[in-house]
């Protein structure tokens, strides 16, 4: 199934009174510019090995960054 499709089997399923939002929503979409995807260069590719070399699979919160600098979200 096309993701065009499963969007539209989404959109069937929602409440006729919840449509003006869906149609809000998608009319703003259809404003956004399409971004062309493109094969990584030399520089990507090493910026992106040198990310996996520092990437040990862990990953902290937003939360405990937060607490880490004693922010909170109303910080930022």
């Amino acid at each position: 199934m096309s993701d065009k499709e499963i969007a539209i089997n989404i959109i069937n399923q929602i409440p006729e009174q919840n449509m003006a939002y869906v149609i809000n929503v998608l009319q703003g979409l259809k404003k956004l510019p399409v971004i062309e995807e493109v094969e990584p260069d030399e520089w990507d590719l090493k910026m992106i090995e040198r990310a996996n070399q520092g990437n040990d699979g862990t990953y902290v919160s937003l939360d405990d960054l937060l607490k880490q600098d004693n922010l909170t979200y109303e910080d930022l």
